[in-house]
């Protein structure tokens, strides 16, 4: 109940949101014609990888992980952070993380879950979590920083790599 609630204030949130903008461009047609780009849809992807199959919702991702028996990643985040921007832009150019991020069930969030098990050290962006097909998050596969276990930046793109190829052995010799 409490989620349908959560549900439609955020579908009510983005409405309002969307008439505030349409109320404030007022242009003539001669300027729209101009100066309009064609606008493509959003995806789930949200720029971090067009090819990969990203789930919608977390209760989604993970009954996908259970079932499929892969681990699931993901990856917190903000539109209008410059440092998830960043990660996002070398994750998405990466050919490596792309190809093996092909194993994993993939969620990105840009809002928080009330799930406290995906904020184990507080509530930062970017952060990336592992969570094995058990539902057991991953609290070993962390980044380098001591005080954002789960953050990662453009130069942690190595680490990052070899955290999914761990969370991928893991799933082969633990489970």
């Amino acid at each position: 109940m409490e989620k349908s609630y959560m549900s439609m204030f955020l579908l009510l949130v983005a409405i309002s949101c969307a008439l505030a903008k349409d109320a404030g461009k007022k242009e003539t047609k001669e300027t729209k014609e101009t100066t309009a780009k064609p606008k493509l849809p959003q995806t789930l992807s949200r720029g971090w990888g067009d090819q990969l199959i990203w789930t919608q919702t977390y209760e989604e991702a993970l009954f996908r992980a259970k079932h499929s028996n892969k681990p699931l990643m993901i990856i917190h985040h903000l539109d209008d952070c410059p440092h998830s921007q960043a990660l996002k832009k070398v994750f998405a150019e990466h050919k490596d993380i792309q190809k093996l991020a092909e194993n994993f069930i993939l969620l990105n969030l840009v809002y928080e879950t009330t799930d406290k098990n995906l904020s184990p050290d507080g509530q930062y962006v970017p952060r990336i979590l592992f969570i094995d097909p058990s539902l057991t998050v991953r609290a070993d596969i962390t980044g380098r920083y001591s005080n954002r276990l789960y953050a990662y930046e453009p130069s942690d793109i190595s680490l990052l790599y070899s955290n999914m190829q761990k969370a991928m052995k893991l799933l082969k010799t633990e489970l």
